[in-house]
């Protein structure tokens, strides 16, 4: 393990937190970053002395989150683009299916979050370290378990890594979609020529560039709270949309085809998985123990989060039908003023967000793996900007190639978190304690993860197939107009 851990962690890419930690020491600090000098046991350290070492007794964190705005953060960091791709969800999967299996996916992704919490405690405590970052604990877990798995535990950082950026840069690709597609649903309604999405892309490009340019994350803090204002006030809206029609099942679909389940799988998953501030948040509290447990703060975060996602999928759908869009605020009515104030607010939002959300593929591209060929070189902070845009400049030629708001939702929700929420903390709990469990109870444990690394894989596997292919399609079949199943 590296003598330094950073905490590379994603702020969930669909709303951001707006909590950036401050170590008072005035240098420029990532999302969510915990540097720590790793503290390895003296060789005489007795096993007794090892179990006596509590890492909750040992963060020294300037300021400290209560276990309310742990929440608040745990919340506004599931809360974004993903939910207002729900209503579509439901219409791949139907009504039924579609109410089950969010919640389904609901409880599997709360299961993998508390075993990965789990996993970072016991390796915490084994390592004599305060806290450990995703990738971390990943290379802790597997250098402790069977012999194959020793032998891949210096990679898997890299992997948990590349993980993490694709699944960073799709969210970026996914606001720039969002924030083109609802510009345009604007201004296509106040014009006779329809635009294509495409040159509403560039001209948000440049602005884009510059947010990305700001280094330090304090700056962005204060857009980011307005952003989480202007959200809050245009969900609120979007649900008096929903309601104000009365309910009926007419037409609707109960259970969907099989074929377009991946996609709503991919979805849900994207919407629903916040693992990467799962630690850094757990990491930074007050009362870190409060984090887990039955009543902890991960699940009355979860059970509110999964509630809210139901009710905006079933009732989006119900309301619009087989007419739904990648987003829902696509089908809110072009003729009334409120509606489009909806769209320009949270393409607003969205807008000033992506200098958060491209924050942490920067961190994990410059700071991991660029900074040290550049460290020496005088023009290093050059070399800084033009890896900064460089990245905007990838997640902008991957939404002009494809701008299909749901697709790449699907794609990157069963790409990249099928991995990072359900089959890599499946296989760091194996490993972390493949050597501490015996019998029967190894057995279950061993059993269970292997049945949810193969839900994680064949998610990933199936999931990223069926939302390629219909990407491919969408692109021959219409240049990728956004916005049509």
């Amino acid at each position: 393990m590296s003598s330094k851990t950073r905490s590379n962690s994603a702020n969930h890419g669909h709303s951001n937190s707006g909590f950036v930690p401050d170590d008072g020491s005035g240098r420029e600090k990532s999302a969510f970053v915990i540097e720590l000098v790793e503290k390895r046991p003296p060789a005489n350290t007795g096993e007794k002395d090892l179990q006596d070492y509590d890492p909750y007794q040992h963060r020294q964190v300037t300021h400290p989150t209560t276990n309310n705005e742990t929440l608040i953060h745990l919340l506004k960091g599931s809360l974004g683009t993903g939910i207002l791709a729900m209503p579509m969800a439901f219409y791949h999967a139907g009504y039924i299916v579609g109410s089950i299996g969010t919640i389904a996916i609901g409880l599997l992704c709360t299961y993998c979050i508390h075993m990965l919490i789990k996993v970072e405690y016991e390796m915490c405590k084994r390592k004599k370290v305060p806290s450990l970052s995703y990738p971390a604990v990943g290379e802790a877990a597997l250098s402790d378990g069977p012999r194959w798995c020793r032998a891949i535990a210096p990679h898997i950082v890299h992997v948990i890594n590349t993980f993490l950026l694709i699944y960073q840069l799709g969210t970026c690709c996914v606001y720039v979609v969002f924030v083109s597609s609802n510009i345009k649903s604007i201004v296509d309604y106040y014009t006779e020529e329809k635009t294509d999405v495409r040159l509403y892309m560039l001209i948000i490009l440049l602005p884009l560039i510059l947010i990305n340019w700001v280094r330090n994350l304090k700056y962005l803090a204060p857009f980011s709270t307005i952003a989480n204002f202007i959200t809050l006030i245009s969900f609120g809206i979007i649900l008096y949309y929903i309601f104000r029609e009365p309910i009926s099942f007419d037409g609707l679909i109960a259970v969907g085809k099989l074929r377009d389940f991946p996609l709503f799988f991919g979805t849900v998953l994207f919407a629903l998985e916040a693992i990467g501030v799962i630690l850094p948040l757990e990491n930074e509290m007050k009362t870190p123990r409060h984090f887990g447990g039955p009543f902890g703060v991960l699940n009355k975060a979860m059970i509110v989060i999964v509630t809210l996602y139901v009710g905006m999928g079933l009732f989006g759908y119900i309301n619009y039908g087989s007419d739904v869009l990648g987003s829902i605020t696509l089908n809110l009515p072009p003729s009334e003023i409120l509606a489009q104030c909806v769209k320009g607010m949270l393409a607003f939002a969205i807008y000033i967000t992506h200098g958060i959300a491209c924050y942490v593929a920067i961190d994990i591209t410059w700071n991991e793996y660029l900074f040290k060929r550049f460290q020496s070189s005088t023009r290093k902070v050059f070399w800084e900007y033009v890896t900064r845009t460089i990245l905007v400049l990838i997640t902008f030629l991957l939404a002009v190639a494809i701008p299909n708001l749901e697709l790449f939702i699907s794609l990157f929700g069963a790409l990249c978190l099928s991995a990072l929420g359900l089959a890599f903390p499946a296989l760091m709990q194996t490993a972390c304690y493949w050597h501490v469990r015996k019998g029967k109870a190894k057995v279950l444990m061993v059993l269970k993860n292997v049945v949810i690394a193969i839900i994680g894989v064949v998610g990933l596997v199936v999931g990223t197939y069926t939302s390629i292919s219909d990407i491919i399609a969408t692109f021959f079949e219409d240049g990728g107009e956004s916005g049509h199943h």
